[in-house]
């Protein structure tokens, strides 16, 4: 029988710390205790999980005290702050934020690809849960990784507004709900996001790529320990409500057939193939949004190249983007 843990989730009323809710509730986690945290704003809600009402606390203090683990969903400020206190009150820091990814000391993993950096012999440490876009991109190249060895990756991501958070969310079905109106003043995004794509995510910097690019381009080395990996990125917010999307062209190490590609992605744990071009058969945001695995689709080899591999890649942002990740990464610690 599975040891049942205290677990904290600090940003339990945003959108992922729902999910982390819906998650747990789905695959039956053990837990003996929940304490979820929030803004003051929150107090006095309680959180449904698994037949108890659990009250909504505040960041506090020795708020951490006794508990095993305790996820992180609510930006790089308070994780900074906070994430640091849980282990020092003895528990596991999962933490979503962008704070810890890319210290050295803070190992960034993706169950499926380096879940091996985390096991029941780990110590409370603060364990980075990577960008979502990186997320989806990783659990694919891993195969072929392995399989064949990597020379460069190129990915343009199409993200969906769910990205953002729910304010990005609500933008898009409130700017649809009025989508006569031909000025809506948005807030969320740079531009207004209906019937529009906006070559943006995150801030620039001097080289032209926005912050997301980067995530993408310096997490993706870290998870696959390929430091000299050439790695570009190029990210764009689309009106989709969930589920990110992403092209993707590989340059492998050597020549391979097509049947061997397809038959290391579809034997790797967490993707499923689905890859009938012709009978308009490949993964879609609305079609995948709510599942968990990463999806793969429209896998050709490039005419110019016979060592660079086409795919289209999907995957719910929220989910296996981050509260799904998390959870995985829990389980490799304490019951795997």
């Amino acid at each position: 029988m599975k040891r049942k843990l205290k677990v904290g989730v600090v940003g339990a009323t945003g959108m992922v710390g729902q999910t982390f809710m819906n998650i747990l509730e789905e695959r039956s986690f053990p837990i003996e205790e929940l304490r979820p945290f929030a803004s003051e704003n929150s107090l006095g809600k309680k959180i449904e999980l698994q037949g108890h009402a659990w009250p909504v606390q505040v960041l506090k203090d020795g708020c951490f005290d006794g508990l095993d683990l305790v996820f992180f969903s609510s930006g790089d400020d308070i994780s900074k702050e906070w994430a640091p206190k849980a282990v020092q009150a003895g528990a596991f820091a999962v933490d979503n934020s962008a704070a810890f990814r890319m210290d050295p000391q803070t190992v960034l993993v993706v169950p499926e690809v380096n879940g091996d950096l985390v096991n029941k012999n780990s110590k409370p440490q603060i364990i980075a849960n990577p960008n979502c876009s990186t997320i989806q991109l990783v659990v694919a190249l891993k195969p072929l990784l392995d399989k064949f060895g990597l020379e460069e990756v190129r990915v343009s991501t199409y993200q969906a507004v769910s990205g953002a958070g729910q304010g990005g969310y609500d933008e898009l079905i409130e700017q649809t709900a009025d989508h006569k109106n031909v000025t809506p003043q948005p807030k969320t995004f740079p531009h207004t996001i209906l019937f529009n794509c906006i070559p943006q995510i995150g801030s620039f910097n001097d080289e032209g790529f926005c912050s997301e690019e980067v995530k993408i381009m310096k997490e993706t080395r870290k998870i696959l320990s390929q430091e000299k990996l050439k790695v570009s990125a190029f990210t764009v917010r689309i009106p989709a409500l969930n589920a990110h999307s992403e092209s993707v062209w590989v340059t492998l190490n050597k020549e391979v057939g097509r049947e061997e590609v397809l038959a290391a992605l579809s034997g790797f744990e967490g993707i499923v193939v689905q890859d009938e071009p012709k009978k308009s058969v490949y993964p879609l945001a609305r079609d995948v949004s709510g599942k968990d695995p990463v999806y793969v689709g429209r896998i050709h080899r490039d005419p110019e190249n016979p060592k660079m591999w086409l795919m289209w890649v999907v995957s719910d942002n929220i989910r296996k983007g981050a509260a799904l990740n998390g959870i995985q990464i829990a389980e490799k610690i304490f019951f795997n």
